[in-house]
């Protein structure tokens, strides 16, 4: 991935990434919507104003599909589906008080078999840190 958001993220030094001093920073790209658009309209030619009405479209059907109680399942790639949520007593720290939150269901993507053995079997920068992918700051 060429394109797409750098993010620095950091954290303070631990047994599974010792320094001697100072934070390290982990830098890795994050692509957006814009990107994606970019990255297909590039491979395929087609003009990306088409190619974002499209990805919005099927967007919004996934929304309305779950929003429905409909899961949305995509051979090879995974599952747009629902999940619940159990009752609980949930704490509201300013005010010192419980809280009930009632049941409800969440929105989650369970990925395919293939999809997740491709990435199983990808040699991927988050897979493992070298050394070089380590920056100290004091």
């Amino acid at each position: 991935m060429k394109n797409g958001l750098i993010l620095d993220f950091s954290c303070a030094p631990s047994d599974t990434y010792p320094r001697e001093s100072g934070l390290i920073i982990f830098k890795f790209y994050v692509m957006r919507k814009a990107d994606v658009v970019g990255s297909i309209a590039e491979k395929t030619g087609i003009p990306k104003v088409d190619i974002l009405v499209a990805l919005e479209t099927f967007f919004k059907e996934v929304k309305e599909s779950l929003v429905e109680g409909e899961p949305v399942y995509v051979r090879g790639f995974g599952s747009f589906i629902l999940k619940k949520r159990a009752a609980k007593i949930g704490r509201n720290i300013k005010k010192n008080v419980a809280v009930e939150i009632p049941e409800h269901f969440i929105p989650a993507f369970k990925p395919a078999k293939e999809f997740v053995q491709a990435v199983k079997d990808s040699k991927h920068e988050l897979a493992e840190h070298s050394d070089a992918d380590l920056v100290e700051h004091d």
